[in-house]
């Protein structure tokens, strides 16, 4: 049995820096379609209400918004001479609601980047019958009205002080307003586009939201509250990758070596999502209702039980009422109100939307 060359950790440092993150990049693109393709094949695990009727009418739900990337790690020597607090840059995800997982992730060297530099690439990426879901960095006459164009949809929130003008009432209770708005006044050549206000209360403060759909049919108050809420899976994602699966430590100053390090990670994310989503068709759960951070910690647990002999299937490991403790189950600790699909709601909704 011949065995390796002993290598320095310098030495694996120094290849990194060069090594080419297209390599990367291409893996995650490759990873992606395949992950999707699993996910289809799985049948057990329901998926979330707001979610299953959005599927009616759109082929996908995705997420988009931008992150910045953390400081260098400064302790490594090649970082020595780099400036105090030097951020990393910037990258734009885009997060399919649906799968959980990252169908696009885009990086910048400059970390100011602004979230509508990226509206190109999104405007490419995004295809007929997809429904954005977009925080008000997104805020963009154009950008909405290509969205309108192209058959997609998108819910965002709405801008303080935004030049709305109601058309006409659609519905009202005492815990929402719905109706048809028009938004813009045709400054320096912006559209104005023909859109839904939906407003929803949710004890006493009111959320309000805009959509380009205008049918209440296809997406009935509640809903649209309902999947903008979920924009915050997005904000989970970055949270992971960058506390638990490192990325809040940029290990080189080199643009190679942060795309590397960044698409490394996200290929990381994409694999470990895929064992969430086996996980909860083998429970019959919604994934939402596992627990990333404690699957990926319970690795190591299966790592040990393995060594000893035990342990050969990770799902079974996992599923074992023996490892319950490993908490990989999030513990449920009030059933969630049933969402209303009225388009016309007039019973009292109000935990509908909490």
């Amino acid at each position: 049995m011949v065995q390796g060359a002993p290598v320095s950790q310098q030495a694996l440092s120094n290849r990194l820096l060069d090594f080419p993150s297209e390599l990367f990049e291409q893996v995650f693109k490759d990873l992606v379609p395949l992950i999707h393709q699993r996910w289809a094949e799985r049948v057990q695990r329901p998926l979330p209400e707001s979610v299953t009727v959005a599927l009616r009418s759109f082929e996908r739900v995705w997420i988009a918004d931008g992150s910045t990337l953390e400081a260098l790690f400064r302790k490594l020597k090649s970082l020595e001479d780099a400036k105090v607090a030097e951020l990393g840059g910037k990258m734009m995800v885009i997060l399919d609601l649906v799968r959980q997982t990252p169908v696009a992730v885009w990086i910048e060297a400059n970390p100011y980047t602004h979230d509508t530099a990226f509206m190109p690439r999104l405007h490419q990426a995004i295809g007929p019958k997809t429904l954005m879901i977009l925080d008000r960095g997104f805020w963009d006459f154009r950008f909405f009205e290509s969205l309108i164009r192209q058959g997609a949809g998108f819910i965002t929130r709405v801008r303080a002080n935004g030049p709305i003008e109601v058309l006409k009432p659609l519905s009202e209770s005492p815990w929402h307003r719905d109706s048809q708005v028009r938004l813009g006044k045709g400054y320096q050549g912006n559209p104005i586009l023909t859109l839904r206000l939906v407003e929803v209360r949710r004890g006493q403060q009111w959320h309000t939201y805009l959509t380009s759909v205008l049918d209440p049919t296809v997406l009935p108050p509640g809903v649209v509250a309902d999947l903008y809420q979920r924009r915050w899976r997005i904000e989970e994602s970055f949270n992971l990758v960058k506390r638990l699966l490192g990325l809040s430590y940029l290990w080189t100053g080199s643009p190679n070596g942060i795309r590397l390090q960044v698409w490394a990670t996200w290929i990381i994310y994409l694999v470990l999502v895929d064992l969430a989503d086996d996980l909860a068709n083998a429970l019959s759960l919604p994934v939402e209702r596992l627990s990333l951070e404690m699957i990926f910690r319970g690795l190591y647990h299966f790592s040990v039980a393995h060594s000893k002999g035990p342990a050969h299937d990770l799902i079974a490991y996992f599923t074992d009422p023996a490892n319950a403790d490993l908490g990989t189950v999030k513990a449920w600790r009030k059933k969630p109100p049933r969402l209303t699909f009225d388009p016309a709601p007039t019973t009292l909704t109000s935990q509908t939307y909490a």
